[in-house]
């Protein structure tokens, strides 16, 4: 059975579907493709069908990462079947732990950089919509960044070698 990954955002069209495309890329890397699965979400509706914002897409593509993407919402059913539930920024996080059935499933949502050691005390990936395409850089710097973190991590509990 593969460890599931879901990354959420609020509307699962520019921060989400970029950490989901990048860190299949590195799974793939890794070789970790067959035991790992990654996908994304939204907190909220307002894009369920869109594609990803073309800005997310364009940066997506020129660094060599797929951006084929359709926005969906994150349910309160989905805990069950999935591992690891990470959020893109401290608003996301609470909002997925009050949506989380059990405490056990609360437990399953961690902000993305948090697996980035240089992040410090600043652990939100700010939103680049309403910026230029300079903020959608800066958010793809910070999901790399903290992908090899969370590679490790979730290799170790793909493994059953986690502590």
């Amino acid at each position: 059975m593969a460890y599931r990954v879901c990354f959420v955002c609020t509307g699962n069209i520019c921060r989400s579907p970029m950490a989901a495309s990048v860190f299949r890329a590195r799974v793939a890397e890794a070789g970790l493709d067959d035991r790992v699965e990654a996908d994304s979400a939204g907190t909220g509706g307002w894009h369920e069908g869109d594609g990803a914002d073309p800005r997310t897409a364009r940066v997506l593509e020129e660094h060599g990462y797929d951006s084929e993407h359709t926005a969906r919402r994150f349910q309160a059913s989905w805990f069950a079947r999935l591992d690891l539930v990470i959020a893109l920024d401290f608003g996301h996080l609470k909002a997925l732990r009050r949506l989380a059935p059990t405490e056990e499933d609360a437990r399953k949502v961690r902000l993305l950089r948090s697996f980035d050691p240089a992040a410090g005390d600043d652990l939100d990936v700010p939103d680049p919509y309403y910026g230029g395409l300079d903020g959608f850089e800066e958010c793809l710097e910070m999901v790399e960044a903290a992908s090899t973190g969370l590679l490790t991590a979730v290799r170790a509990e793909a493994e059953g070698t986690a502590a």
